[in-house]
């Protein structure tokens, strides 16, 4: 074979490798059929604290580690919390026992007792007022002085207002308690228990419980430490559900529709993810400088969120990704006209 068929030869067969290996040298290409978007996987903290103040006696998790929703993270001391709750429950018992009192009336005894009050006193002034007539009638001999009369007077007046003290003692007690004083012992007891709620709202309070699971970023706090309200104790990272916060350029914009499956990749693994984009933001704004896209950084873009369907340890909260979404056939035949 001549030696300059053998070359053409081989710079046909260069080209055709490289062609295929170029896709066609940029003029065709496979990536065609879907559209490639960049972002990260979302940053989602919370900073746990206790709405109580007080000392710190148990810090259960440590940085790193992995916590589930209701887990208790860290309690503050008990104690005084407790004494509230007890001092609480007792005040409610007492109102308690004040308002049946109140409904019940006065028991069978009191009644009596106040009865025999009111035939003593009667009794007295049937006394007094037969001295007082005695001496009355003995005034005109002589036999009893003016002075002597006008005390028996005081004495017999005085008995008349022993007995209308005791007889309207008795009615208040046949009569029971006012409507009024009912109503007002029946809010003592609701307000009572109001504190009752309160008291255990606080000794819950005490206890540091996670809103959701969630991997320890920071453990801020150690056990013996007093904190105030509000005071951060952990930093929480939120890794349930995944979420995907990427952007597009407003001419891809019809590529993107709430519920669209995608595919996502890192630049750490070959592992496609499946995702759902579950959102489309409504207003444009500037590129994030973590983003990296194949235009300006300036660009206006729109941000939308995928939900990831199968995540595991290979995606971390920041981490940048490429969100792949398929072209339509339609959307294939725009582009390339």
């Amino acid at each position: 074979m001549p030696k300059r068929t053998i070359i053409i030869a081989a710079i046909a067969i260069i080209l055709a490798l490289a062609a295929i290996f170029t896709s066609g040298f940029g003029l065709w290409s496979g990536d065609d059929a879907q559209a490639e978007f960049y972002g990260n996987v979302d940053i989602r903290e919370v900073d746990l604290a206790f709405e109580q103040s007080g000392r710190i006696t148990e810090m259960n998790f440590d940085e790193g580690q992995r916590v589930e929703k209701g887990a208790v993270m860290a309690v503050i001391d008990q104690q005084s919390l407790s004494d509230d709750l007890r001092a609480a429950q007792a005040r409610l018992t007492s109102a308690q026992a004040q308002l049946v009192k109140s409904r019940n009336g006065n028991r069978p005894q009191e009644i009596a007792a106040a009865a025999a009050q009111v035939e003593q006193a009667r009794a007295q002034l049937r006394q007094a007022r037969a001295a007082f007539e005695r001496r009355r009638g003995l005034v005109a001999s002589g036999a009893v002085s003016r002075a002597q009369l006008e005390q028996s007077r005081e004495a017999f007046e005085v008995a008349q207002a022993a007995v209308n003290s005791a007889t309207q003692q008795l009615s208040l007690l046949r009569a029971g308690s006012r409507r009024e004083d009912i109503a007002a012992n029946a809010a003592a007891v609701e307000q009572a228990k109001a504190d009752v709620a309160q008291a255990r709202t606080r000794l819950s309070e005490g206890q540091l419980v996670a809103p959701s699971g969630g991997i320890i970023l920071s453990r801020v706090q150690e056990p013996g430490a007093i904190v105030s309200p509000g005071a951060t104790i952990y930093t929480l990272t939120i890794d349930k559900p995944v979420y995907i916060r990427a952007y597009a350029p407003e001419p891809q914009l019809g590529l993107l529709a709430p519920g669209s499956k995608v595919n996502i990749k890192t630049d750490s693994s070959d592992k496609i993810y499946h995702g759902t984009i579950g959102y489309v933001s409504p207003s444009a704004e500037f590129t994030p400088k973590t983003v990296q896209t194949e235009d300006l950084r300036a660009d206006l873009v729109y941000r939308f969120r995928v939900i990831v369907q199968d995540p595991d340890d290979g995606l971390r909260q920041g981490q940048p990704v490429t969100v792949m979404v398929k072209r339509s056939e339609r959307q294939i035949q725009a582009s390339d006209e």
